[in-house]
């Protein structure tokens, strides 16, 4: 494969050029891969210890003026050898995902679903948002990627809230348990033998973790969701496993369904510079098959319709959702969302409060925000905020 350095830094294959070009995209957007900082945020409380931070990191952390407890740093600075980060005082997160978030208008006690958890971050950001109240459950399709965000809530001491579900998001139907509080079964036998859950703790059963390492070697669909973590305060504490479990009708969402959902669906992730620059160790020649491929960027469009789909079910009559993706095209963005609106009319564009100083511009659709990332200094993001009306 020749490789073409182009307007870009980065040595961008032609098969990549040629798709940024399909796309209407420019590749001087890679030209900052060696400017573009390192974000991280300060957990809640920590501020009095910034100068401390600072002397150690042997660096100055800059204030994102448009985002609070966020900051920026040089991109060669490593945080993970750290005493801040091994302390849970800070933790990486790009601030237009961090946008994306905060998009959501996050309120105390609020009940909150991420689709699409893994691996982590913006959870923990919800997490500090709610500030102790509310609930957040968190969803992933890959049992690894999202056993990575349960080490992150327990490292960071954000988990009490928080609750998380290897399950398909597409097909997720799981409300928040206040909705479990309101309509419990009535079925005693139901509930005499059902398991109900004590406190969440990492130590398993020899059985349980045998039939999880079994698991693990095959790839299979998920059937069912798998709760692999709960926080003493997530409301599944004291409940049976059926209550936990249950499912309720439509009627009953649009009541109790979620007051805000994230769907930070996947993508190609042709945004961000550094998803980009991993490819120099990768391989170029894996690109095609990654990120180039007709067939997975049609496979990817279905499935991000599906889970955009999905996530609005779950979202109560009046609640907010928030679609976003760290790529740049048309087809994964505007086009998914034009064609979610023609089939739901329940749907209504939200102008997103928080981005009056973003350093971002309108979408191709009024309303919808796009994050370039040469002129935002951030990863790439599309982001799109939706109500739900009365049917």
């Amino acid at each position: 494969m020749e490789v073409v350095a182009g307007a870009s830094e980065l040595p961008l294959p032609e098969s990549f050029l040629e798709f940024l070009n399909q796309n209407g995209l420019d590749p001087s957007i890679y030209a900052a891969s060696q400017s573009t900082p390192r974000y991280i945020r300060l957990k809640p409380g920590c501020k009095p210890e910034l100068a401390e931070i600072e002397t150690e990191m042997k660096c100055k952390l800059e204030e994102v003026c448009w985002l609070p407890d966020f900051y920026y740093l040089p991109p060669d600075v490593r945080i993970a050898s750290t005493k801040a980060y091994q302390e849970g005082k800070i933790y990486g997160i790009d601030a237009s995902s961090g946008a994306a978030v905060l998009a959501l208008d996050i309120s105390p006690g609020d009940h909150v679903l991420d689709l699409c958890a893994a691996p982590g971050a913006k959870l923990c950001m919800i997490l500090d948002l709610l500030g102790g109240s509310g609930s957040v459950t968190g969803v992933d399709v890959a049992r690894h990627r999202l056993a990575a965000s349960r080490t992150m809530l327990q490292k960071y001491a954000l988990g009490d809230q928080c609750r998380l579900l290897v399950a398909d998001g597409t097909t997720f139907s799981l409300t928040p348990l206040r909705a479990q509080s309101n309509s419990k079964s009535c079925n005693s036998m139901v509930e005499e033998n059902s398991k109900i859950y004590n406190e969440w703790t990492p130590r398993r059963p020899w059985k349980e973790r045998k039939r999880i390492a079994k698991a693990s070697k095959t790839i299979s669909q998920i059937e069912e969701p798998e709760l692999i973590f709960y926080g003493r305060q997530s409301g599944v504490v004291g409940l049976s496993k059926y209550d936990v479990y249950r499912k309720v009708n439509d009627h009953e969402i649009s009541q109790f369904g979620y007051d805000k959902v994230l769907v930070d669906a996947e993508c190609t992730h042709d945004g961000s510079i550094k998803h980009i620059q991993k490819f120099e160790q990768w391989g170029w020649t894996t690109l095609p098959r990654r990120v180039l491929d007709a067939e997975r960027t049609d496979d990817l469009t279905v499935l991000q319709l599906k889970l955009l789909i999905n996530g609005f079910r779950l979202l109560k009559v009046g609640g907010s959702l928030v679609y976003s993706t760290c790529s740049l095209t048309v087809a994964q963005n505007e086009d998914v969302v034009e064609r979610f609106l023609l089939e739901h009319t329940s749907a209504k564009l939200l102008e997103i409060d928080a981005a009056k100083n973003w350093p971002c511009r309108q979408a191709r659709i009024p309303k919808a925000l796009r994050f370039d990332p040469l002129t935002s200094s951030t990863s790439g993001l599309f982001v799109a905020k939706f109500t739900k009306l009365n049917a």
